[in-house]
């Protein structure tokens, strides 16, 4: 439960947290779909306006958020405390850069399932990482959670001839950054838009040179959906990080199972195709996935999960 409220105003909280979880994850399908639905403009192109918009975005936002500023206030002064700190920084935010120019090529390439497989995995790349980095305890339903998401991912390698790399950026690369982050203390949404401050001049960058850039001559079709990329994405990941302040961890962990499922659909709407052995692939990560919410909520502590940032 949310800390130091009394029960009323917690599960007020929670009903708030789980409608802005829940917006939160369509807004990020949205998101998908729309980078999908966008013949002409390059990923790269795309990339660059989601870094300024949101940036923009967050920079209008955070300054309501008592928590955030807060955060805020803190990151600035570890920085200036030690300076060093800047460049795990940077490779963090080089990191999530990867993430979210992949996000906008893989619809664009046919790539989208591949992407969605990789958020399938995520959570079970995290529970191992737990496990390598910070010798956390895999349960009985954590292991059955592991061997179920190995038959599946053991299937998808053998009817494929390997795994795809966009899936193995996304599952492989976002456990990676969560590390780093977490080791250096640069949780939350203003480290998130700090990143996004660094990645600015290559966003620029590609918005400039890209076809519908100022010197290209390129016409102005597509890019108010570009726009709205970048804007739903600074509001979707605020929403994401205030449902973390408000949901307990279990519950916080099992609706971040709903965009994978949403990222599907809108593979299967931007074209590609499941056949009906998909079954042996996402039925087992689907039930490890349940197994993981299982374990969760019987194991969840009283305190709330720090956000992703991308």
């Amino acid at each position: 439960m949310t800390p130091n409220l009394p029960a009323p105003a917690a599960q007020n909280h929670a009903g708030r947290g789980v409608a802005i979880s829940l917006t939160a994850s369509v807004l990020f399908a949205v998101i998908f779909l729309i980078a999908g639905l966008l013949p002409g403009w390059g990923a790269e192109e795309i990339f660059g306006w989601r870094i300024v918009l949101t940036l923009a975005t967050l920079c209008a936002i955070l300054p309501f958020l008592p928590w955030a500023r807060a955060e805020a206030r803190e990151l600035a002064g570890r920085v200036r405390r030690r300076p060093a700190l800047l460049l795990p920084g940077v490779l963090a935010a080089g990191i999530v850069g990867v993430q979210l120019w992949l996000f906008m090529w893989a619809p664009l390439n046919n790539m989208a399932l591949s992407v969605s497989f990789g958020y399938f995995l995520l959570p079970l790349s995290m529970v191992l990482v737990g496990r390598l980095f910070f010798a956390d305890r895999l349960s009985p339903l954590r292991k059955l959670a592991v061997g179920a998401a190995a038959v599946g991912v053991a299937h998808e390698a053998f009817a494929a001839g390997g795994l795809a790399w966009p899936t193995l950026v996304v599952c492989l690369g976002y456990p990676v950054y969560f590390v780093l982050r977490r080791k250096i203390g640069f949780d939350g949404l203003p480290a998130f838009a700090a990143e996004l401050l660094l990645l600015l001049p290559v966003g620029v960058f590609f918005i400039l040179s890209g076809p519908h850039g100022p010197a290209s001559g390129g016409g102005t079709e597509g890019l108010w959906a570009a726009w709205s990329i970048g804007i739903l994405g600074g509001v979707a990941m605020a929403l994401f990080l205030l449902a973390s302040k408000w949901l307990p961890l279990s519950l916080f962990g099992l609706l971040g199972y709903v965009e994978p499922v949403l990222l599907v659909g809108v593979s299967v709407l931007l074209g590609e195709t499941l056949g009906w052995t998909a079954m042996f692939t996402y039925g087992p990560i689907l039930l490890a996935l349940v197994l993981l919410g299982l374990d969760g909520r019987r194991t969840a502590a009283p305190r709330p999960r720090p956000g992703r940032g991308a």
